[in-house]
């Protein structure tokens, strides 16, 4: 069943754009389907574990020293970019905490800068972005040791309490205030999944036993058996009223992150084949050869804000060194465009899934999907920092310097468009969220340090058949 588009009900969740908060879970969904259907005539487009120390006297010993956790290492950026990059990452923190309810830690999906927001939607992909956030602004030092270990505590014991769930997954959106399923929304499978990531950040980051058994036990709970029980290739999502979701996730995207997670689970593993069970299409441009999907460039990104793929190949492929090109390819296509949309340049380009003035639209290239008006995404760039820094940077720099309505609180909005002169009032939880643990990744490879520690995805990353190699 889809979304409600009841206007007194979105009226009550206090939702100002109700097309734009409804349309992000749709928009993915048919995309996804459209997916399967033109893949039928493709066209080519112009280590081991750490030892631990013990968390509980870790724990003590940081309580009586107030020792702060480890310094971040040195990146290759230039001063000034690692200080534009830190003023970014506190202004995408105060997102995550300030729009995070402090009781249940659930962090809203959007939230409109220019008001007084009022929106009671929270999404679990937004949430795992949240905790993951608490875990850079502590380390930052953007918030204390103490303050942070206390809002992911709460938010670890609210979802394993109380929000609700089915067979250990999530809903996609839910009541900021009390968890409760919103707009009739699917039990999402890929935005469970990324809420587990920021759960087993958390676990590795804190090395705090009341957190790891949380973060265990919520992780554990998730039985991947039963979105695999007669298939492979897992379903996008399940509700109450309709059973399983029909589309599935077959196709090169976002989903690396799931099948990974799901076969690292010890409680309800999920078979190696299903590694294999996806399609992996080559697009070519300018003779540039990838793996890639009809599809907006997010699909190279969030499985590579947690998963360390950098060095490492499958039978199939580097994936790292694949999003370097598709984000390169994507760059090229951009500036392409600049006969049609004088505002692309080396300096300004990037469209990924976002707000628009019509609404949400799932668009990119190459091939164009849109329809292309001029947007500018800033998370199409600032997602892919550690892919292109360079280029990325220039852009983000771009933006901050010459286009001071698209900055705000909480960083960049989602989307703007120079040639009509269109800003939008929103932010977005997961743009905002790629961009911040992108960021950090470039400066200092912390995410994919702390999170690589958890033998779940060690796991999942040798079942997929995962060697280091050098590049």
């Amino acid at each position: 069943m889809e979304p409600s588009h009841n206007p007194k009900e979105m009226k009550r969740l206090g939702a100002s754009e109700p097309r734009m908060l409804t349309a992000r879970g749709l928009a993915r969904r048919r995309m996804l389907q459209q997916i399967a259907c033109l893949s039928v005539g493709l066209p080519l487009a112009g280590g081991p574990l750490a030892a631990a120390l013990d968390p509980a006297s870790q724990e003590v010993r940081r309580r009586r020293s107030h020792e702060p956790p480890p310094t971040p290492a040195s990146s290759g950026l230039t001063p000034a970019d690692d200080q534009f990059l830190n003023d970014l990452e506190h202004a995408n923190f105060l997102f995550f905490w300030e729009q995070g309810n402090p009781e249940t830690g659930l962090v809203k999906d959007r939230c409109n800068v220019l008001t007084n927001d009022t929106s009671i939607v929270a999404s679990s992909a937004s949430t795992g972005f949240g905790l993951t956030a608490i875990c850079i602004g502590q380390l930052r030092g953007f918030i204390s040791y103490e303050d942070a270990r206390h809002r992911v505590l709460s938010t670890l014991s609210f979802i394993w309490h109380k929000l609700p769930t089915h067979r250990g997954f999530f809903y996609h959106f839910a009541n900021i205030n009390t968890g409760e399923r919103v707009w009739d929304s699917e039990v999402s499978s890929v935005d469970t999944a990324m809420l587990l990531c920021g759960i087993m950040t958390c676990k590795q980051y804190f090395n705090d036993k009341d957190i790891q058994d949380l973060a265990h036990a919520i992780f554990d709970r998730v039985d991947w058996t039963w979105l695999s029980e007669d298939t492979s290739l897992l379903s996008h999502g399940w509700t109450p009223e309709a059973g399983f979701i029909h589309s599935r996730w077959d196709y090169y995207s976002e989903l690396m992150m799931m099948y990974l997670l799901g076969m690292g689970s010890t409680s309800h593993p999920l078979s190696a084949e299903a590694w294999f069970a996806w399609k992996r299409l080559t697009f070519e441009y300018n003779g540039m050869r990838y793996i890639g999907s009809f599809a907006p460039l997010f699909v190279h990104q969030y499985s590579q804000a947690w998963f360390d793929f950098r060095k490492k190949r499958d039978k199939f492929a580097d994936y790292f060194q694949n999003s370097i090109t598709a984000t390169d390819v994507h760059r090229r296509f951009c500036v392409e465009l600049n006969s049609q949309f004088s505002d692309y340049s080396n300096a300004l380009w990037g469209i990924t899934a976002s707000d628009s003035e019509k609404g949400y639209v799932a668009w990119g290239g190459p091939p164009a999907m849109g329809p292309i008006d001029g947007t500018v995404v800033p998370a199409a760039a600032g997602g892919s920092i550690p892919f292109l820094p360079a280029a990325t940077l220039r852009v983000l720099h771009t933006i901050h310097d010459h286009y001071p309505k698209a900055w705000c609180r909480y960083g960049f909005i989602d989307a703007f468009n120079p040639l009509t002169d269109w800003y939008d009032p929103d932010v977005v939880g997961i743009d905002t969220g790629i961009t911040m643990l992108m960021a950090e990744n470039a400066r200092s490879g912390f995410v994919w340090d702390t999170f690589m520690r958890n033998p779940e995805a060690q796991r999942g990353m040798e079942s997929a058949g995962f060697k280091p190699y050098e590049s």
